[in-house]
């Protein structure tokens, strides 16, 4: 176990931690801003990948609903534990709002999908890419109502989605796989070198907001014993609930497999970085998703390595 464990971090974190290492020291002492990054990732690099990545793809009809099957259950699940854990623990509703957020996302695209190439190679990237594209959809739909709940919009989360470039990309790609269309060799070549850019930007940036995260929380800031029993809560939803849920939930639906290990990793996931910006526009306990997001993170580095070595 010990083997496999250095093994892993050798192989595959060791890449993954260069690009975050980087993204972190220059926040730190060139304070850049990481928005017009995260716009490039979002709006060119992210659906490029996706679109690459569906047309090319090994899936089938069945991994295609069996993901979507776990990705409704799973998060049904998760729903139902942060609320039985907010209840339990008496926290006030901006809490358990915030411990909802930190259940449910999960950092799938700037961290999972750079992992999940490193990890299990093209055929791991095919089968994330449908999780991943739920996720996005999911995010921006029903992360909004569990963020606002007495202030949700329908009209103005189903309005999200269509502001999405990752969506359209993912719709096109589907549409020209369908119906046999192939791209001239020298445009396939221009996307291929676009979604290339894609894994170590996105690190780049994550290293960069964790460093963000942490100038956000750090200081005096004062933290009540409600926040205080929401943030051990969270930690202990996504570090170890989560992944124990999945698991269990994956063998019942009966994946396995490749398709097992890459959605079981994926939804091992730390906090998705997205989820504060909903906690604080809703004002869904910000300062409690972010501690997670950061500790979820750190984390990470010592779970995901154990969990993908006990999966090989």
């Amino acid at each position: 176990m010990l083997s496999t464990f250095i093994h892993t971090l050798y192989q595959v974190f060791l890449p993954i931690s260069l690009p975050v290492i980087g993204g972190a020291l220059i926040k730190r002492f060139k304070s850049i801003e990481t928005k017009p990054l995260s716009t490039l990732s979002l709006y060119l690099l992210s659906p490029a990948l996706i679109f690459e990545t569906l047309m090319h793809a090994d899936i089938s009809y069945g991994d295609v609903t069996q993901t979507v099957m776990f990705t409704v259950l799973n998060m049904l699940l998760l729903w139902g534990l942060a609320a039985m854990l907010g209840k339990t623990l008496l926290l006030p509703a901006a809490e358990r709002a915030g411990l909802t957020l930190v259940a449910l996302f999960t950092n799938c695209v700037n961290y999972g999908l750079p992992l999940v190439l490193l990890a299990f190679g093209q055929a791991g990237l095919d089968k994330a890419s449908v999780y991943v594209i739920l996720q996005i959809i999911i995010v921006n739909t029903i992360g909004v109502y569990f963020a606002a709940r007495s202030h949700f919009s329908m009209k103005q989360a189903v309005l999200s989605i269509f502001k999405l470039p990752s969506v359209y990309a993912a719709v096109l790609a589907i549409l020209l796989r369908t119906s046999g269309v192939l791209l001239p060799p020298s445009l396939e070549e221009g996307v291929s070198m676009v979604s290339g850019a894609y894994s170590s930007v996105a690190l780049f940036i994550l290293g960069a907001q964790m460093v963000s995260v942490n100038a956000g929380s750090s200081g005096r800031a004062v933290y009540t014993a409600a926040s205080q029993k929401a943030f051990y809560a969270g930690m202990a939803l996504r570090l170890v609930l989560s992944p124990l849920a999945s698991a269990l939930l994956l063998l019942i639906i009966g994946i396995h497999g490749t398709l097992f290990n890459v959605i079981l990793i994926l939804s091992s996931m730390p906090a998705a970085v997205n989820a504060v910006i909903l906690a604080e526009q809703f004002d869904a306990a910000p300062k409690i998703v972010t501690r997670c997001i950061l500790w979820t993170t750190l984390a990470s580095f010592l779970v995901l390595p154990l969990l993908i070595g006990i999966l090989s």
